[in-house]
């Protein structure tokens, strides 16, 4: 019998509908891109969703070998923001559907906190989902704080959990 592992397809599965799930949110309390946000030298929490989102982009085109996507060329607000975040995915997606690419090839670039890095195809990659699930739970506390609550189970656990039994009212995994 082979222990859990969560695969890099689960991973980006986990990404993409929490990313779903924030972007509904945002849609529904536009003002909340606005709250005070002081994460990563960040104004605002539009800075922080941009951040992550860039970092997903530019995580994917090192991956990927091409030139990364200047963070001034990518504007804050909602629509630009979640299409650097849709790029990256997209570009994920290429990545796992090819059986023959490479997990394990070093590659090197440039960070914003540690300088030049060199590290494996495989460990950008889950850094990269890593980084924006880490960031989400961050917003979680500054939404709720400003009185919004998001309203769905965050946890990795809600991606195939049934709700049963006569607690079942108490979350909803949508």
């Amino acid at each position: 019998m082979s222990a859990p592992a969560l695969s890099a397809e689960k991973m980006l599965e986990w990404n993409e509908k929490t990313s779903r799930k924030w972007r509904a949110l945002f849609e529904q309390h536009p003002h909340a891109l606005a709250l005070h946000c002081d994460v990563m030298g960040t104004n605002d929490v539009a800075g922080l969703v941009h951040h992550f989102h860039m970092a997903e982009l530019r995580y994917a085109q090192r991956i990927a070998g091409v030139p990364e996507t200047p963070l001034d060329q990518v504007g804050k607000d909602l629509e630009a923001s979640y299409g650097a975040h849709d790029r990256a995915c997209a570009m994920y997606r290429e990545f796992l559907a090819d059986p023959d690419f490479d997990w394990q090839k070093p590659i090197e670039f440039n960070t914003m906190t540690m300088g030049r890095l060199r590290s494996h195809r495989d460990t950008v990659f889950i850094h990269a989902m890593m980084h924006s699930i880490r960031h989400y739970a961050q917003l979680a506390t500054l939404v709720r704080q400003n009185g919004i609550k998001p309203g769905w189970p965050m946890d990795y656990l809600a991606m195939d959990a049934e709700l049963v039994g006569p607690e079942s009212g108490l979350i909803s995994p949508t």
